[in-house]
């Protein structure tokens, strides 16, 4: 009987897609070593600029209208705090076919339940501070009233990296931290299970980091891998976004206190961030050498989501519909892999990494996931029918606004419910700094020189919701300001 593979989760938070390709300017050694032997997907995206219904897509496979996570689960005015009670993760089929299966890390898909809820055995869950309506002492309103004297009232210098807020905790944008987040502990609690597992069952392990996460404060001996002056700022970062929704440049603002130069240092200190998370990593490669567990282990190095890293002038994340904000790391790697060394070109979305544990599994999954296996990526074939579009879902993260987004190799169009759409050609304008649908009314897309691209990417929105139960919308006046509706896609 062919023995199930084990399966090696490292995810990282708000690392964006290209700090892990070939030709990026960050310093990731064990990240270019699982390269060698492994798949790396160039297009992959998350669902939602956010960390928590995009990691509830990965362990579901489903979009945030189907498992019910559509923002930070972990504030007292959050839409949703858990998921749908009829939705299944893929670690409990794992669980059921004699997985063992172990969660260290970061969580951040309920506030209610946790990974042991889902068949994890819990190495290491770093409490966070998870507000809920009908518990005690959890309104926000209470870290005001407990920690105002924290506050940036009357205290309104600006230092280096500050970003003053009158009324709100002070913020600062980066600084100097020997072991952020206690992402080492995270590491070693898995490194310790690593040499400890059972070898007559398959393993699922996942460990969660939190960096590298703002406000950017790394280790010094990280930082000095970096001149600050080769660091360069995007090529998009003075875009002043006239043509872009008004949300767009009020985010754009926050970080109008820092000058070019702290813009630059908080890309070095970035930079530096990933490359700590890398040497993190690294111990969990030694760790799987040394055990032999190499050869049948899929590794899997991931993200939940982006990080603008300064591009149009904005940090984090959030609704701005930029790819910064969606595209994420995913590269797989280990004996499992076919022909590693490859670079796949294909759209992938993190919701599909469900189906395809399962499917190495050789588990059929008991629900609909909107995710595909990629399985068939891993084995060096190329699957039929593959898609070429995907398809976001966010209705905003604490500042709430329906937002949707439809793309492909050429076109993004972006229906935005609080503003005015946009459309960019990706082919003439990767950096995404023209908005094609400026200053066209809504009433008069019929009849401008983008009619067709907009009407045919509002029928796959549509169509794609119609498939995910995605009900963003209502007929109503007042809040259906899509230019073509959902009965579009019945008169073919």
């Amino acid at each position: 009987m062919k023995q199930l593979p084990n399966i090696l989760v490292f995810m990282t938070d708000h690392q964006r897609g290209d700090t892990i390709l070939s030709n990026s300017p960050v310093k990731t050694p064990n990240v270019d070593r699982l390269r060698k032997q492994a798949v790396t997907f160039e297009n992959a995206y998350c669902p939602a600029p956010h960390c928590c219904p995009s990691r509830a897509s990965f362990f579901t496979g489903l979009y945030p209208s189907e498992h019910g996570i559509w923002n930070n689960v972990a504030v007292s005015n959050a839409l949703s705090y858990e998921l749908f009670d009829n939705v299944r993760l893929f670690s409990q089929d794992l669980k059921d076919a004699g997985y063992q299966l172990y969660f260290s890390g970061k969580w951040h898909v309920s506030a209610t339940h946790g990974p042991q809820d889902y068949g994890f055995t819990i190495l290491r869950h770093p409490k966070t501070y998870a507000p809920h309506p009908h518990l005690p002492d959890t309104n926000e309103w209470n870290l005001f009233y407990t920690e105002g004297h924290k506050t940036d009232i009357g205290n309104e210098e600006r230092t280096e990296a500050r970003i003053i807020r009158p009324g709100y905790t002070s913020y600062t944008q980066y600084g100097i931290n020997e072991d952020p987040y206690k992402d080492q502990d995270t590491v070693a609690a898995a490194v310790e299970q690593l040499k400890k597992m059972d070898s007559d069952k398959p393993f699922f392990l996942y460990t969660g980091v939190l960096g590298p996460h703002d406000p950017y404060c790394v280790p010094q001996r990280f930082l000095d891998m970096y001149n600050p002056d080769e660091i360069e700022l995007p090529k998009n970062f003075h875009d002043t976004m006239e043509d872009k929704p008004a949300l767009y440049r009020r985010t754009q603002d926050r970080y109008a206190q820092l000058s070019e130069a702290e813009h630059k240092e908080s890309i070095r200190r970035f930079y530096a961030f990933c490359s700590y998370e890398d040497y993190l990593f690294g111990q969990l490669l030694d760790t799987l050498e040394e055990q032999n567990l190499m050869e049948n282990t899929l590794v899997l190095y991931v993200s939940d989501h982006g990080d603008y890293i300064g591009s149009h002038g904005l940090w984090a994340k959030g609704l701005p519909c930029f790819k910064e904000a969606y595209h994420v790391c995913s590269m797989a790697g280990g004996g499992v892999v076919k022909n590693p060394g490859r670079v796949e070109h294909a759209f992938i979305s993190l919701a599909d990494w469900a189906p395809t544990f399962l499917e190495m599994a050789g588990i059929t999954p008991k629900q609909h996931m909107a995710g595909k296996s990629l399985v068939p990526f891993l084995e060096n074939q190329n699957p039929q029918e593959w898609r070429d579009t995907l398809f976001t879902q966010t209705n905003g993260n604490e500042v709430y606004g329906i937002q949707r987004a439809v793309f492909n190799k050429r076109w993004k169009y972006v229906f935005n419910s609080f503003d005015y759409d946009e459309l960019y050609d990706l082919e003439a304008d990767p950096q995404e700094l023209h908005n094609l649908l400026h200053g066209i009314k809504d009433v008069d897309i019929p009849n401008c020189p983008y009619a067709d691209i907009v009407r045919t990417m509002c029928e796959q929105m549509w169509q794609f919701a119609y498939a995910n139960k995605d009900n963003c919308v209502n007929p109503y006046i007042m809040t259906a300001f899509a230019p073509y509706g959902p009965g579009i896609i019945f008169q073919k």
